[in-house]
């Protein structure tokens, strides 16, 4: 018997393990009477070849995502037809290129950044929905915030106001990322709650993008809306 060319055989592995976090999600979305509608996956390409981007495409998922720019924008020319999320840290000088193809901005946590999106938006006329990323590792004792960016809970309103009087930029809701080495239950909790603290003033900002391969299941029973998977969907990275 002959093998399977290498793009055939990649893509029946992409299928099965889409299958197999679609189940997940389904699963987990039973246990705590949601709806797998309201579940918007998001396949987490970085490191990955933009051949892998285009399977997930055909297999059906639209949402992608990438978190650097340099990378980001290449697979964005390579896979047009796909909906593209930045969801790493963002730099402000990376503004004017990460507007020229994102749909979504996951990682908004300081008004500088939201004046050079607005900006860039407004160059290209693209309307980009954005997300404003809270961190959640915050240690309390001395607020420190931990390396993956956000804003702290106690500043999520004010950072949000900042975008009243953007034309191109359209608040959707929060995004954080689970601490590396403590429980997500317990954060993403405290996501929720700022969430929905969020949404009695800005009602449209209904998106929450929380969850991974290795936590989805506590994010969906948070009330996660968007959920971030790579290594589900595309098997272990390479280091490096």
């Amino acid at each position: 018997m002959n093998a399977a060319p290498p793009d055939q055989a990649r893509r029946a592995q992409l299928a099965e393990r889409l299958g197999q976090v679609r189940e997940r999600i389904e699963t987990a979305c039973q246990r705590v009477g949601r709806d797998s509608a309201e579940i918007t996956l998001i396949g987490i390409t970085k490191t990955y070849p933009a051949s892998d981007a285009e399977l997930l495409l055909e297999l059906g998922l639209r949402d992608l995502g990438e978190n650097r720019d340099q990378e980001a924008k290449v697979k964005a020319a390579a896979v047009p037809n796909a909906r593209w999320h930045f969801v790493g840290q963002l730099q402000r000088n990376k503004a004017n290129s990460v507007a020229a193809y994102a749909d979504v901005v996951h990682s908004v946590d300081r008004p500088e950044l939201i004046v050079a999106l607005e900006r860039a938006a407004a160059r290209y006329q693209r309307t980009l929905d954005i997300l404003v990323q809270v961190s959640l590792d915050e240690r309390p004792d001395t607020g420190v915030l931990g390396p993956r960016g956000g804003v702290i809970p106690t500043q999520v309103q004010a950072l949000a106001r900042q975008m009243e009087p953007c034309r191109w930029l359209r608040l959707r809701g929060l995004m954080a990322v689970a601490p590396r080495d403590s429980p997500a239950m317990p954060a993403f909790s405290q996501l929720s709650a700022l969430s929905k603290k969020l949404r009695v003033e800005y009602p449209m900002a209904n998106w929450l993008s929380a969850g991974m391969s290795g936590d989805m299941e506590d994010a969906i029973s948070c009330g996660a809306t968007h959920l971030r998977i790579g290594g589900a969907l595309l098997g272990k990275r390479a280091q490096g």
